[in-house]
């Protein structure tokens, strides 16, 4: 089968848009008279490129010269298929490049590991490497599975719970703990790492895995998708002010989105604390909450999005936004993405991965301004049973679950999974 070349070519010249360098923003692009179309080539579920093309229309400078509206796109399985954060850790345990924490005391990682998941970390990898010194993860298996387990099962190898006392609408300690992971290191060489891990995971072939410690059938691959690189070079060049919001660490999420041309100021993931020129374990403050209480999740999208794009400073950072700012376009496909998607005031696009309060929003549709499109590269099938969205499908800051509210605060009812 012929390898589509935006896959094969990894470059930003591949996908026709120059690169520009590190934190340097590329040179505008001029809108044509007619507006910017989107590739008729690319595959859209039904009319969604056509409901597109009708925003970009109405919103983009050919319509309303001289205006920028805001465009936001969270990054892993939005815009590319599979879990670049993911892809980079994995990177890094084969490589040997996770240091040993301050004092061999995983605690020390996360204000949230539990007392037994830090135990199992100190037991597994403490006469790995010195205080600050790199692990043997490319050789030590114990060691490594113990930093996968707690990473990607939330759970230690022997399934007791990693993590605990969080605010579930704020920060997953997962998500943030892979920034975490990346302390001791300089900027630009978790800068190297996430290139490095990224041209791994573009040139392994769709369906590759990989084995790290113990632990096989992990995903080696990683692709953009052909339709969102083009919406976002559209919008780009209908004058729309087109911006990443990640829950992977923020030097991940840079490097992938260069690619696309969007530089480094216009990307927002998860920001490490830096002292003497190195990334600590601490996470930045949004909202005035105090640092490592909140991420790029769920309320925190809201809250890095207001504070540090719309300006608006200390805890309103965590209310709605009037509409006269907010974002005119977001897109996203899991539960993180559920606030800032639907904060957008004009279209949100959602790639169905099955994310049930996501799903819940977007199918009820409450205001006509949802789209739905199956993953581009390997959609899932229709799910079985209908999204328990009256009763369990949102998740509370104690992480108990409730029914999922609309706008005017009325439950929403159970969806049928209709686009697959």
């Amino acid at each position: 089968m012929r390898v589509p070349f935006w896959v094969v070519a990894v470059t930003a010249a591949a996908l026709a848009v120059p690169a520009p360098a590190p934190g340097v923003r590329a040179a505008p692009r001029v809108a044509a008279a007619d507006c910017p179309a989107l590739d008729a080539g690319p595959a859209w579920y039904g009319d969604n490129r056509a409901r597109l093309q009708e925003f970009i229309d109405a919103h983009g400078t050919c319509t309303h010269p001289g205006g920028h509206p805001l465009a936001l796109f969270d990054w892993d399985n939005t815009m590319v298929r599979n879990d670049t954060g993911d892809a980079t850790v994995l990177w890094m345990l084969r490589n040997g490049t996770v240091r040993q924490p301050e004092r061999k005391d995983w605690s020390t990682t996360s204000r949230y590991l539990t007392p037994a998941a830090a135990d199992a970390l100190n037991s597994a990898c403490a006469d790995a490497a010195a205080a600050g010194e790199p692990l043997p993860t490319d050789s030590d298996s114990r060691c490594a599975d113990e930093i996968l387990a707690v990473y990607l099962d939330s759970a230690t190898t022997r399934h007791e719970p990693a993590f605990g006392n969080y605010d579930h609408r704020r920060i997953e300690p997962s998500l943030a703990w892979a920034a975490q992971l990346l302390a001791g290191w300089t900027p630009d060489e978790v800068l190297d790492f996430a290139r490095r891990a990224r041209a791994e995971s573009l040139a392994a072939p769709q369906g590759a895995t990989q084995t790290v410690g113990t632990r096989q059938n992990l995903t080696a691959w990683v692709r953009y998708y052909e339709q969102m690189a083009d919406l976002t070079r559209t919008l780009e060049r209908a004058g729309f002010d087109v911006r990443v919001v990640s829950a992977s660490a923020e030097p991940v999420a840079r490097v992938w989105a260069e690619a696309l041309g969007i530089p480094a100021a216009r990307v927002i993931g998860i920001r490490n604390r830096v002292v003497a020129g190195k990334l600590t374990p601490h996470l930045a403050d949004c909202g005035g909450s105090g640092e490592d209480t909140v991420i790029t999740y769920i309320e925190g999208k809201r809250c890095f999005i207001n504070q540090e794009i719309l300006g608006i400073p200390g805890g309103a950072a965590f209310e709605q936004a009037p509409a006269a700012v907010r974002q005119a376009f977001a897109a996203g496909d899991a539960t993180t993405d559920v606030t800032f998607v639907g904060d957008a005031t004009g279209l949100r696009l959602v790639v169905n991965r099955n994310a049930e309060e996501l799903m819940c929003r977007a199918y009820d549709d409450e205001d006509g301004r949802w789209l739905v499109n199956p993953r581009f590269i390997g959609p899932l099938p229709a799910r079985a049973t209908r999204y328990p969205c009256s009763t369990t499908a949102f998740a509370r800051p104690d992480g108990s679950a409730g029914p999922v509210l609309d706008d005017r605060g009325a439950v929403v009812p159970d969806q049928a999974d209709t686009v697959y």
